[in-house]
């Protein structure tokens, strides 16, 4: 099956596993913990002086962020006018966005502009003409070709005072671990080359961007992984390793990736298995 036909990686197999690893490991309630606690003054910065506060979400998924980092802008400058730019190649999660929206008042007093789009075609169409006070992407740089060509980008795109937010998987967790130890293995279908939040800060460095670094501590429950025949523990293996654990892997590279996981990725309270899925959250300046 080609890109096109997958919406730029987002086949139906892989949205629904991943909105059930969000279920299991609650990544949402650890990202927007990170944002109550930073983003609040963050606001009231970027916006002070101005008339208008333009808002860019690339690779948005279903909304859930955008939604509560807008509940945050909207409490901190509720006189400011706000608008809302969102990039997300899957029709199905825009679908969600917009009816996030209609069940929401606050959002539905800002107008949206939609773009069922992958990031490189949305970066050719606006070619610089936009300007924004401030971008996110959360858990999306795995998906382009060139992911210092995009930060570059979005970063050039930003008004005076804007941040670019990158949240991305941490440096030392068990996602780096485990795709960096299997990168010939897992780095075969919608992730051709795996980052990390280290690789991220070490070119942010290098292309000389001053930033900050916020960690969002979080572990996922995987003991059902190493269950034999929990439909739970295989949906999270295929979504974890991007494909379809039990049938594409040779039992010889399965048997590593669980011994991997078990004894490199996560540690063990109460019996319970828990994968290390730490965060790392940049905001980067203009």
């Amino acid at each position: 099956m080609d890109k096109s036909s997958e919406e730029a990686g987002y086949n139906a197999n892989y949205v629904q596993a991943f909105e059930f690893y969000l279920q299991q490991s609650e990544e949402h309630k650890a990202i927007c913990a990170f944002m109550d606690k930073v983003l609040p003054d963050e606001f009231t910065r970027i916006g002070e002086g101005k008339s208008s506060f333009n808002v860019l979400g690339v690779g948005s998924g279903g909304g859930e962020m955008d939604a509560h980092m807008l509940h945050i802008l909207q409490s901190r400058l509720p006189a400011t006018p706000v608008s809302v730019d969102v990039v997300e190649p899957s029709k199905k999660l825009i679908d969600n966005f917009k009816a996030l929206v209609a069940r929401t008042p606050s959002l539905q007093k800002i107008p949206f502009t939609w773009n069922a789009i992958a990031c490189g075609e949305y970066e050719k169409q606006v070619k610089g003409n936009k300007r924004f006070d401030f971008i996110h992407m959360i858990q999306m740089l795995y998906y382009v070709d060139d992911y210092v060509a995009t930060i570059k980008f979005f970063q050039g795109l930003l008004r005076e005072n804007g941040r670019l937010l990158i949240i991305h998987e941490g440096g030392g967790s068990g996602w780096a671990t485990l795709w960096k130890t299997y990168k010939k293995e897992l780095c075969t279908r919608s992730i051709s080359n795996y980052i990390s939040a280290s690789d991220i800060k070490d070119q942010l460095k290098a292309l000389g961007l001053k930033f900050e670094e916020h960690l969002a501590p979080n572990t996922l429950d995987m003991t059902d992984c190493f269950t034999e025949g929990s439909k739970k523990g295989q949906l999270l293996l295929d979504f974890m390793t991007d494909q379809n654990f039990h049938t594409t892997m040779t039992p010889e590279t399965r048997a590593g990736v669980l011994d991997l996981l078990r004894n490199k990725c996560s540690t063990v309270k109460n019996g319970r298995i828990l994968f290390d899925c730490g965060l790392s959250c940049l905001v980067v300046h203009t």
